[in-house]
Formats: structure tokens, sequence, C-alpha cells
């Protein structure tokens, strides 16, 4: 991490993360399952933007209908990001889950009047453990909005069978990812976590699987009829600030243990399996110096939405104009 190299800088793009950060490359993609894109973001002060499903067309895909994990991009600011989605972005055929918008809906101006506007906040979600230098950090700005003219309400929708929903998918996809490669490679050859989630994508029983489906279709319209009042969702981009990196992920957060690898991205998780667009945008630095990241969740397919409400957000803070010190020096 370049603003302190003795932490992580995140996964899955966490090296294009800090190429960004430290000015090697001007703009990144990467894809994002359980927060790839918003997790190096937020430990690295700069943009992720996870959109919705089917806005980047995924080919080739060994599923075409897959939305767990999507492709997007990283920039140092929320204009960045709308520019790499006029190129990468629009409508593409061959993704049978592709959205028929054109990218030039990026080309828009960023722009706009909250006044009035109605936002959730939501620290943990209802249920997650959050480090609260985490959520100190951000709570420190969400005046930011008021001062922009909205109204903001602490509260979350119902977020029920949401662990349960990403670890069955992605377990699935798991499954379907690796058993081929296992036989060529050799199991052995592949790290424990990743022999781990393909074990439990084996184990799954068609009944689970298909559960899992209504339990996903009932929660998304849980956070649909929640966003009808609430244009837009805000949490944390990751539930703990960049850990050592020696550690390979952090095993308990507020002392309470997490039960797997993943359990300590959940706040990206749950809001994957809505299919929600989603963005972390650099929102300040822990007593330590530690960048933490804004999450701006929006309405289905809102994905200009959520980078005009992310515009509005930086330039009101600046903070990606903080530069480690590492490119300082």
């Amino acid at each position: 991490n370049p603003y302190d190299t003795s932490k992580s800088c995140g996964g899955s793009s966490g090296g294009a993360a800090v190429a960004l950060a430290t000015g090697m490359i001007p703009i990144a993609d990467g894809g994002d399952m359980g927060g790839s894109l918003r997790n190096p973001a937020s430990f690295n002060n700069v943009v992720g933007f996870r959109p919705s499903p089917g806005r980047v067309p995924g080919y080739p895909s060994m599923n075409g209908w897959a939305t767990l994990s999507v492709v997007g991009p990283m920039a140092r600011t929320v204009q960045d990001v709308a520019l790499m989605l006029q190129a990468i972005a629009g409508y593409d055929p061959r993704s049978p889950i592709a959205i028929k918008e054109p990218a030039s809906i990026f080309a828009q101006p960023l722009e706009r009047d909250f006044t009035d506007i109605q936002l959730a906040w939501s620290p943990d979600l209802g249920e997650l453990q959050v480090d609260p230098q985490v959520t100190t950090t951000i709570e420190k700005q969400l005046s930011v909005f008021t001062d922009m003219g909205c109204h903001v309400e602490q509260t979350h929708p119902d977020f029920k069978d949401a662990y349960d929903i990403f670890q069955t998918l992605r377990a699935q996809g798991f499954e379907l990812s690796y058993t081929d490669r296992f036989a060529e490679f050799g199991a052995e050859n592949f790290k424990e976590t990743i022999r781990w989630n393909h074990a439990q994508g084996v184990n799954l029983t068609a009944g689970q699987i298909s559960r899992t489906h209504v339990k996903r279709t009932e929660l998304y319209q849980r956070v649909r009829e929640f966003l009808d009042t609430y244009e837009f969702l805000l949490l944390p981009a990751v539930q703990v600030p960049p850990f050592p990196i020696d550690d390979e992920y952090p095993t308990e957060i507020n002392g309470v243990k997490m039960n797997t690898y993943i359990d300590w991205m959940m706040a990206c998780a749950y809001i994957t399996v809505t299919e929600l667009p989603a963005i972390s945008v650099p929102c300040g630095f822990t007593d330590d110096g530690l960048p933490v990241g804004l999450q701006i969740v929006g309405r289905p397919r809102a994905d200009f939405e959520v980078l005009q409400l992310a515009y509005a957000f930086q330039q009101a803070t600046l903070f990606y104009q903080q530069k480690p010190s590492v490119v300082e020096d």
C-alpha cells in the first residue's frame, strides 16, 4: 500500500489501484465479484466502480448469464471512470445480458443538483462487523451530503439471506471455474482458499442452488422497494482499513472471528448479490493516515446517477488530491 508500505493494497485489483495511486497509469479495469474493484479502491484512495451486470458486456465467458462477477473501471477520479466507460460499456449481442444503452450516456455532464434527494446511510447494514476507524472516518463526511441539500437518514433495507446467497453462488462459480483446472494442473498446486471454495461448490445440491435464486430474487425486491424512497444507499466500501501485509486476510473484526477468508468483504458482497451499481470513492483517512472509501449504491441500472453523486462528493472533498508520500518523495 503506497500510503503505508507495511499494509495491504487490497485485492484482486490491488496492483492496478497502486499503479493508479502512484501515477504509473492513468486508468485501469478489473473484475468485481465480492469487491475486487471497490476494495482496492478504498485501500488506495482511488475510485473503483462496479457497474450493473451487462453494462460492460462480458465476452468470452463460460457462463454468459452469470451476474455475480462484472468488469468495470478504476481511476483516480470519477470523471476518468466515466471516460473509460465511454470506451468499454455498450451493447454487444455476444453477451446475452448486455444492456441496450449506448456508452455515450457516460459522456453527459456529471454535474447535478441534489437538493431534497433522500439518502440512506448504514454503517453496517444492520449485521456486519465494521472497524470503528472506518465508520468514524465516513461519518465525519456525511455533512457534505446535507450541505448539498440531501436528506440523510441512518437506515438500511433488510439484507436477510445475503450472506448465504453470496457464498452459495460464489462456490457454484468456483466449481465451474476450477474443476477442469484442477484436473489439468492438480488441485495441490492451488492455494488452500481456492481449494476450499471449490469444495463448497462441489458439495452444493440442486435444491440449494435453486432456493438460493429464490432468496436472491426476494432480496432484490426488498432492496428495490427500499430504493423507491431513498435514491441512494451509502455504506462503507470495506469493513476494515488496510491491514498488515503479512496477513493473508483479516481473521477477526472487533474481536469477532471471521468464518471464511472473504467474510471481511461482505459490505461489498451484500451489494453484489443485488445487482445494483456501486462505487467506492475516496472519503478521507484514519488517524494513521490510511485511506477509507465510501460506497455509494444506486437504483437498478442507475449507473450514471451513481457517478453523478460520487462526482459531487469528490468535488466537495477533493480527497483524491492527497497523494501517498512515496510519490511526494
